[in-house]
C-alpha cells in the first residue's frame, strides 16, 4: 500500500469519527448527557464539594474547549457538502447539455418526419391510379410515420419531465447553497 493511500485511508477513518461526534453532538443522547453534566456541576457547589468559582472556571473552560472542537467539526463537515455540492452542480450541467441535445435531435426528426408525411402525401396524389399493393404501403408508411410521430411525443414529454426534474434539483442546490444550515 503506497503513501497517498495509506494517506487517504487514514482521512477516511478520520471523516467517519468526525461525522460520527457531529451526529452524536445534534442527538437526544447527547442533549441528555449535557444536561446531565450541567446539572452536576452546578449541584457540586450545593453540596460543598467544590466552590463556586472553582466551578465555573472549570465548566467554562471545558465548554470553550468544546465549542472550539465543534467549530472545527462543523467547518469541516461545510467543506465536505460543498464538495458535494460542487459535484451535484457539475451533474445538472452535463444533464442540461444532454437535454439540449436531445431536445435538437427531437426537433430534426420532427421535421424529418413531416418532410416525409409531405413526400408520401404527394406520391399519393401521384399515384391514385396504381394497384391496391402500392396504396396498402403507402398506408402502411403513414401509419409508420403517425407512429413515429406518437413516440416522438412521447420523448417531449419525456424530456419536459427531465427539464422539470432537473429544475427541481437547481432549486435544491440553490438553496443548500444558500442555507448551510440546511446540511
Amino acid at each position: 500500500m503506497g503513501r497517498q493511500e495509506e494517506r487517504e485511508r487514514k482521512i477516511q477513518f478520520l471523516e467517519k469519527i468526525t461525522d460520527g461526534i457531529m451526529w452524536w453532538i445534534g442527538s437526544i443522547p447527547s442533549l441528555i448527557v449535557h444536561s446531565l453534566v450541567f446539572l452536576t456541576a452546578f449541584l457540586l457547589p450545593v453540596f460543598g464539594v467544590v466552590t463556586v468559582d472553582k466551578m465555573l472556571l472549570v465548566l467554562t473552560t471545558v465548554l470553550s474547549l468544546e465549542a472550539i472542537y465543534l467549530a472545527i467539526f462543523i467547518q469541516m463537515s461545510v467543506n465536505r457538502s460543498q464538495v458535494h455540492i460542487d459535484d451535484i452542480r457539475e451533474d445538472i450541467e452535463e444533464i442540461q447539455d444532454d437535454i439540449e441535445e436531445i431536445s435538437e435531435d427531437i426537433e430534426e426528426i420532427s421535421e424529418d418526419i413531416d418532410d416525409i408525411q409531405e413526400d408520401i402525401e404527394d406520391i399519393a396524389e401521384d399515384e391514385d391510379e396504381e394497384d391496391h399493393s402500392e396504396r396498402a404501403k403507402n398506408v402502411m408508411l403513414k401509419s409508420n410515420v403517425s407512429s413515429n410521430k406518437n413516440d416522438i411525443k412521447a420523448l417531449r414529454e419525456v424530456i419536459e419531465r427531465l427539464q422539470t426534474e432537473l429544475e427541481g434539483l437547481k432549486n435544491e442546490n440553490d438553496s443548500l447553497r444558500d442555507n448551510p444550515e440546511v446540511r
